[in-house]
């Protein structure tokens, strides 16, 4: 089979999910919660920001490149538009490997739960948006 890959949404894809981690973790949004639960001050993370950034665009390339490879795998398999199998497999991708693991990390290293579903959440919504966009930029 040879897997069809529009190279823009898979950028795109990548892009916004530094759109919607800024909008999630700003202070007025969750920032402010989360800094206190991980115990983050803003000379820590100016500190780090760069490094972070760096491996944020890299995993969300990789992200983005596997939920574009496995929707239109998916739509062929299923015979079905091309932006529904990009919801229900970034869905599906979502909850078996990104949730699952941040549930078990989360609770062997016991962080509050609050922490817990505010990553998880954001993570929902970050693979929804790059969802959209791969769907809509069929290749």
């Amino acid at each position: 089979m040879d897997v069809q890959i529009n190279w823009v949404a898979v950028l795109l894809a990548t892009l916004s999910t530094m759109v919607v981690g800024s909008v999630w973790y700003m202070p007025a949004v969750f920032g402010k919660s989360w800094s206190k639960m991980v115990g983050m001050t803003k000379e820590k993370q100016e500190k780090g920001a760069g490094k972070a950034i760096a491996v944020t665009v890299v995993v969300s390339f990789i992200s983005a490149f596997v939920l574009a490879h496995m929707t239109y795998i998916s739509s062929v398999f299923y015979k079905e538009s091309f932006m529904v199998s990009a919801f229900t497999t970034a869905f599906w991708l979502w909850l078996g490997f990104t949730a699952a693991r941040f549930i078990t990390h989360d609770a062997f290293e016991q962080r509050p739960t609050k922490l817990t579903v505010m990553n998880v959440a954001h993570e929902l919504v970050t693979f929804m948006v790059m969802a959209l966009i791969i769907g809509a930029l069929k290749p």
